[in-house]
């Protein structure tokens, strides 16, 4: 029997990219779709490349029943997100794709996010939203919480690194290029097309991006000290994708090989051979991760390359990864789509 649905936020490009993946899900189907300024509305007359399918209309999210509904993912912004779930039926899954529920320290929370949070029982029973390490918790969790696009990348490159004591873990720099969809649809001015192409601009310098936060969170407790990487994300003229080049200290055959070994029987995580690297190009609009590994020119360093779709497998594709394990469904289920290219 299919699953019952629910979106909120669907008017966003992760509620959008949720919406494409579902639609040829063999056991899903979207029985409700909110959006609060565009309530009211046909999905298609929003998103005009999904006007083909056959979907429930936008509405506001008092106006939706959740008797029914077998899960929701929330695609809403943060803050909003934490009001809004602490208000959902206690029985209901959720995936919540925004960063209200990733941090597990109230007070982590609101240092990074700027504000305190306010629900604070959901917070405690959340589960960590990346699934190659989280499998067994995520099925039977009640709430998911998405990791951050940049998040994910960093940790697929340098988790298993650190659980092996493969490398320096006060050697770690994580150089991030990411495309402007990672900002999310509303109107910003840095993101206007003649202030962001033909050009590329660091941000967040110096340490106060708040992905850090899960990278903070992530691998100290890997660790079992404390350890903090340099990270500096960088804003490319691209659509979507995100490429990081990792620069750390170890043996480089012992890199490779050691993710090579974590990652043998993962469906979307593609190691490729010692010496090549990937592109955004290889990975676009799929749920697949490559990574590659490389020696540097300096002996006893070696150089980590990991390339995914921030929209899909560092967002949306993740969180139906995470759904399918929710509800008892084969976790590939509408994820194996080829990436697009060129």
């Amino acid at each position: 029997m299919s699953k019952s649905i629910a979106i909120l936020g669907a008017s966003g490009y992760t509620g959008a990219e949720l919406v494409r993946l579902i639609s040829t899900h063999p056991d899903m189907t979207l029985t409700a779709l909110s959006a609060e300024r565009k309530a009211g509305l046909a999905m298609g007359d929003v998103f005009p490349h999904l006007r083909h399918l056959d979907l429930p209309k936008l509405v506001k999210i008092d106006e939706i029943d959740f008797s029914d509904v077998d899960l929701c993912f929330c695609a809403l912004p943060h803050k909003t997100s934490q009001d809004v779930i602490a208000k959902l039926p206690e029985s209901l899954k959720i995936v919540d794709l925004s960063a209200d529920f990733r941090l597990r320290d109230a007070a982590a929370y609101e240092a990074w996010y700027g504000n305190p949070h306010t629900a604070l029982a959901q917070q405690q029973e959340a589960v960590y939203g990346l699934t190659e390490f989280y499998r067994e918790q995520i099925k039977t969790a009640r709430l998911v919480a998405g990791t951050g696009c940049n998040a994910a990348t960093g940790q697929y490159a340098l988790r298993p690194l650190i659980e092996a004591g493969a490398i320096d873990l006060d050697e770690i720099i994580i150089d991030l290029k990411t495309g402007v969809s990672g900002a999310g649809r509303a109107l910003k001015e840095n993101l206007l097309h003649a202030e962001a192409s033909e050009g590329a601009a660091p941000y967040a310098v110096g340490g106060t991006h708040r992905h850090l936060g899960e990278f903070d969170q992530e691998f100290s407790a890997i660790a079992g000290r404390e350890v903090k990487v340099q990270f500096t994300p960088h804003l490319l003229p691209m659509n979507r994708g995100i490429v990081a080049t990792i620069y750390v200290k170890g043996d480089p055959q012992i890199v490779h090989d050691t993710l090579s070994t974590a990652y043998e029987d993962e469906p979307f995580l593609e190691m490729l051979p010692f010496g090549s690297v990937p592109s955004t190009h290889h990975t676009r609009g799929s749920n697949f991760a490559h990574l590659g590994v490389t020696a540097d020119r300096i002996d006893g360093r070696a150089i980590i390359v990991c390339a995914l779709d921030n929209l899909t497998k560092g967002s949306s594709g993740q969180a139906l990864q995470n759904a399918n394990l929710m509800l008892g469904l084969e976790e590939t289920a509408g994820l194996m789509l080829a990436p697009l290219f060129p």
